[in-house]
């Protein structure tokens, strides 16, 4: 039986919060010896109360060709596990053991060289994977094809913008043939057409035979890609499962329905309360024969042209649904003045059947900005089907997501 290509035994990482991560010099050290005899007996405590695990106790195997999707909401220690597998960081306590060369993408700029070429950072990819030059040589065409930056090969990267830098460095750490492939979220900087054109090279490589770790938090990319899932909460994990499993698990720990009644503030917009009601209470499951309210209050910081707001709803494991802004339904909304607005609408009866949704605030300026509330303003919210629909086996999902209410008329010949 072949050896699993990573193990992972009993991984934990501290670290300090404070603004940076210390450097401890042979002076501090120094100081430290003189000022103990000094110091009250707080001191140890207080520093101990600054320490923080980003991971406890974690520990898993990975056979050759898995494809495992690691989850977990944020702050639950995803990228500091990818980063400890990537040996960028040690960990506190525990033991590695990687069996393959690993390639890593965990944040726009991992592995490059601003300085450089574009060309030049391939090859230099290529070295530090262990590559020979004649290799890389062999997959430099493909390379530079996927990533669709042929006309700015010769530029130094530095010059590349956020989406130009992640097709590159996705189109270089899946092509140089790695047995480990590491990815983290950053395959959100791309558009929607660069990201299934990643999803599918992943799933290439693992047809391969290579081992992909994905760290995502699209649902539906993680269950299209991913045969095995972890799933982290807290710095701590219960173990590997069926992908299906994990994501149940997952999602139920991320239910929540409560008021969100918080200042969520940018530069230009502040979310300042989003509500979800049905006859205006606040419920743990919400009936799908009645309407439901939407209600955002949010502030203008200064008068703004082209804006967007309003929400997506989106499935149990993060396929979009529908949207409704309010510009595209009144186009006097695109440009609005500085000031405090309620926005109200409604969501129609018998059209979400029986699930888990999400309904997300999105606010941006159209071509110009996004604000980035989908991730953070967000209800997680439970469907009831409506009573007539209690004779159907509600838990086998017979009804799809939308209720279709087509009026039949039926004649007997």
């Amino acid at each position: 039986m072949a050896k699993p290509i990573i193990e992972v035994h009993n991984i934990s990482k501290k670290y300090r919060i404070e603004a940076k991560e210390p450097y401890y010099s042979l002076r501090d050290a120094i100081t430290d010896v003189i000022k103990k005899p000094f110091s009250p007996k707080t001191e140890n405590t207080a520093r101990n109360n600054n320490e923080f695990w980003a991971l406890k106790d974690v520990s898993f195997q990975v056979a050759p060709g898995e494809v495992l999707g690691i989850i977990g909401r944020n702050g639950a220690g995803k990228t500091t596990l990818l980063k400890i597998l990537s040996q960028i960081t040690p960990p506190t306590k525990g033991q590695i053991i990687l069996r393959g060369r690993v390639a890593s993408l965990l944040e726009v700029g991992t592995g490059f060289h601003p300085e450089l070429t574009g060309r030049e950072n391939i090859f230099l990819n290529g070295a530090i994977l262990g590559m020979t030059r004649k290799e890389v040589k062999n997959k430099f065409d493909e390379i530079v094809d996927f990533a669709e930056i042929e006309k700015f090969l010769d530029t130094s990267v530095k010059h590349y913008s956020s989406g130009m830098y992640m097709r590159l460095a996705f189109a270089v750490a899946a092509h140089l043939e790695p047995e480990i492939l590491l990815v983290d979220e950053v395959l959100a900087v791309g558009d929607i057409q660069f990201q299934k054109k990643c999803l599918g090279k992943m799933k290439n490589v693992a047809e391969e035979g290579r081992t992909v770790l994905f760290v995502s938090h699209n649902m539906a990319a993680i269950k299209a890609l991913s045969n095995k899932g972890l799933v982290l909460k807290n710095g701590a994990t219960i173990g590997k499962q069926h992908i299906d499993k994990a994501v149940n698990d997952y999602l139920k720990q991320k239910l929540h329905t409560q008021h969100m009644y918080f200042p969520f503030s940018k530069d230009e917009v502040i979310i300042h309360s989003f509500d979800i009601m049905q006859k205006n209470k606040y419920l743990s499951e919400y009936d799908s024969g009645l309407t439901t309210e939407i209600k955002i209050k949010f502030e203008l910081k200064k008068d703004l042209t082209l804006f967007r707001i309003g929400i997506f709803l989106k499935s149990s494991i993060g396929e979009l649904i529908a949207r409704s802004l309010l510009a595209d339904w009144n186009e006097k909304y695109e440009n609005m003045k500085r000031g405090i607005y309620i926005m109200q609408g409604t969501i129609p009866g018998n059209f979400l059947a029986h699930g888990n949704y999400t309904i997300q605030i999105h606010s941006s300026r159209y071509g110009i900005k996004d604000y980035g509330f989908d991730g953070i303003m967000s209800h997680n919210i439970t469907v009831t089907a409506p009573e007539k629909f209690n004779r159907a086996h509600i838990g086998e999902k017979t009804f799809g997501i939308a209720l279709l209410n087509v009026t039949w008329k039926i004649a007997k010949l």
